[in-house]
Formats: structure tokens, C-alpha cells, sequence
């Protein structure tokens, strides 16, 4: 199928990702869900890429998607649009290749008070939850939200549920939460709506530290277990 503009600027092909502006300064290549490591990767990979483009000023990987802020008195939007699309189609899966990162967990208790609430949802018991998630490898897609904050893939489907239906005021710093079909951690107190299963002490995020996450695109990570808790 031949690409082509519409009158917004976005960018269509059968089987391949949206693009279309963000304001007058910025592009997004958005591909279509699910989410997945393979769409993840090549998301790296044309970030990759783009960050030696000329005008480009910077570039914000997603998930799912991919931001590219530009020059806008230097660069050609719709010249830019297309050599995104060049470089989607080009590109190849980039695999995790990053760290294994091991993260120890206090699961249950006042470190994880809705532990019942997920093993009510998926039927498991509070133990089975625990070993499950614990047992998973997964790989960090992007970091967002705060600094630190790592969105991972590889959650168990049978771990799977949805966010509270009221968020939280205050998440404490290190907290392990279930946001849907993602894990991840808070890396610093803040308000939060995913369900809350147990934390850890390690330090997401260190300003005096280089890189200051401890986490990195790319990255696996497995959750061991500190404790359990009633």
C-alpha cells in the first residue's frame, strides 16, 4: 500500500505504525498494540538511529512509540515523517541485551496492601502470587513517569489486573505495583493508582549516581524474594 499524508499530517501504511505531529516541533511514531519486546526492539532501534539525524534535538522512546523533537525553522516535517517510516521499515528487532538486575522484594503486608486484592482478582492464592511474579523475567521497556520509573513487559497473563479504581495520594518510595499487564516500581513517593504487592529498599533512582536510574532500557529484571507478609 503506498504512503500517504492526510491533511493531519499522519502517516498510514497497512501493518506499520502511525505518524503523525506532536505540536509544531515533534513527530510520533506510534505502532499499533499490543505491546511487545518485539515492538519494543525496534522501537530502540529506530531511537537508535534517529539521534543522528540532522535537527534532531531529541529523542523520547515509548511504549509502543517513539517521540523525535526537531528543529522546526530547520527541518522538513514531512520529509522527517517519511525518513521515520524508512527507518521503521529498515530497521531490525533489537533484542534485550541490557543488565539482569536483581531486585529483592517485601511481599505482602504494609510493604504490599493490596497483595490480597490481585490474588482475589486472578484466583490465586497470595503465596501463588508471590512465586509467580516472582518467577518472571522481565525487560524494561521505558522509563517514564518519574525518574526511575522503569514500564516492564513480561508479566504474567494470569498476573494480570487492572489499576485501583481510586488512586492513591501517596505511594511509598520502592513500591512494587501491578498496573494492568505491567509490573513495575516507584522509584520515589508519589501518588499512584497501580495495585501495590510488596517493596524494596533498592534505590531506583540516585541524582549523584551515573547513569542516576538503576534501571536501563533493555534491562532484565527478576524479583526475588525478601519476605512475605500477612
Amino acid at each position: 500500500m503506498p504512503e500517504t499524508f492526510d491533511s493531519n499530517w499522519a502517516l498510514y501504511s497497512m501493518s506499520q505504525p502511525r505518524i503523525f505531529p506532536l505540536g509544531d516541533a515533534a513527530l510520533v511514531c506510534e505502532a499499533p498494540p499490543p505491546a511487545t519486546l518485539a515492538c519494543q526492539g525496534r522501537v530502540w532501534a529506530v531511537a537508535e538511529a534517529a539521534r543522528d539525524w540532522p535537527h534532531v534535538l531529541e529523542v523520547v522512546p515509548g511504549m509502543n512509540n517513539l517521540t523525535i523533537v526537531f528543529d522546526p525553522l530547520e527541518a522538513d516535517r514531512e520529509a522527517l515523517a517519511h525518513q521515520l517510516q524508512a527507518a521503521w521499515d529498515a530497521a531490525d528487532e533489537v533484542s534485550a541485551t541490557g543488565r539482569e538486575v536483581e531486585i529483592p522484594v517485601q511481599y505482602g503486608g504494609e510493604f504490599g496492601p493490596d497483595l490480597q486484592a490481585v490474588a482475589s482478582h486472578t484466583g490465586l492464592s497470595v503465596r501463588e502470587v508471590v512465586e509467580r511474579h516472582s518467577n518472571g523475567e522481565y525487560v524494561v521497556f521505558f522509563l517514564g513517569f518519574q525518574p526511575g520509573f522503569a514500564y516492564m513487559g513480561g508479566l504474567e497473563a494470569a498476573l494480570h489486573t487492572p489499576r485501583r479504581a481510586s488512586p492513591r495520594l501517596e505511594v511509598p518510595a520502592g513500591s512494587v505495583g501491578i498496573g494492568g499487564e505491567q509490573t513495575g516500581i516507584y522509584p520515589a513517593t508519589s501518588p499512584g493508582g497501580w495495585q501495590l504487592i510488596g517493596r524494596t529498599e533498592s534505590p531506583l533512582f540516585d541524582p549523584a549516581r551515573r547513569p542516576p536510574t538503576l534501571l536501563q532500557p533493555g534491562d532484565r529484571v527478576r524479583f526475588t524474594i525478601a519476605g512475605i507478609h500477612a
